[in-house]
């Protein structure tokens, strides 16, 4: 094996994203990224100063989403979220771009928008995911996007919010990897349900995968690790 338990749990955003789940399954899948060690949870808004309570002290990060999942918010609304959000304990969040003005070709509205998040997250000291939602887009708008991130020194690009009409591919992470900056990591959301398709993007670099089969994922590497 290549990889260490650690590598594999350390690419995993526990996403905790799905409206209908309650309190107490929230609360439960917080405990369950403290028990596997996974880099961050991703969780409801409205939960996230709750899940930075249970995760202080841990190596696992409190992430949440700004505008999501259609990204068409209003870009101070956005900024409110994010701030909210920092307010709340959130170390890393994942901010939908308006891909309204990506079809539209408003290429400075877009930049402007990813720029009001980033600029106060970074001030804060925490980091941003920027989801392009590339079920929508073609190369060269994802391309222009990875521009853009990279001059605006986001610290993620990232394929999908999960809840498109399609999510990461080994295309479209290639291309991503390809065009953002180097520093720029890369992550993949939607579809990355196992550990061979986890392995399979960490392959061309990809450093975080948002997944809700975390436990089934994590077994199964320590399984293939024999220590289980």
């Amino acid at each position: 094996m290549d990889y260490t338990y650690l590598d594999i749990a350390k690419m995993i955003d526990h996403s905790l994203l799905n409206p209908t789940l309650t309190d107490r399954q929230l609360e439960e899948g917080c405990q369950l990224a403290l028990q596997y060690d996974t880099a961050s949870v991703c969780i409801l808004p409205y939960s996230l100063r709750r899940c930075a309570e249970i995760l202080r002290g841990s190596r696992v990060k409190a992430s949440t989403t700004i505008g999501f999942p259609h990204g068409g918010h209003a870009t101070a609304v956005k900024v409110a979220e994010a701030l909210q959000a920092l307010a709340d304990g959130g170390e890393e969040l994942d901010m939908v771009v308006n891909i309204s003005k990506v079809l539209s070709g408003d290429w400075d509205y877009v930049r402007r928008d990813i720029a009001a998040v980033i600029e106060p997250t970074h001030k804060a000291g925490q980091k941003v995911k920027v989801i392009f939602e590339n079920c929508y887009l073609n190369d060269e708008q994802k391309i222009r996007l990875c521009r853009i991130c990279s001059e605006l020194n986001a610290d993620w690009v990232k394929t999908s919010t999960g809840y498109g009409t399609g999510g990461a591919t080994l295309e479209d992470l290639t291309l991503m990897r390809k065009h953002a900056a180097p520093r720029v990591q890369v992550k993949a959301a939607g579809g990355i349900r196992d550990l061979d398709a986890l392995l399979a993007v960490r392959a061309i670099g990809v450093t975080r995968s948002g997944a809700t089969k975390t436990r089934e994922m994590l077994d199964e590497c320590k399984r293939r690790l024999g220590t289980i």
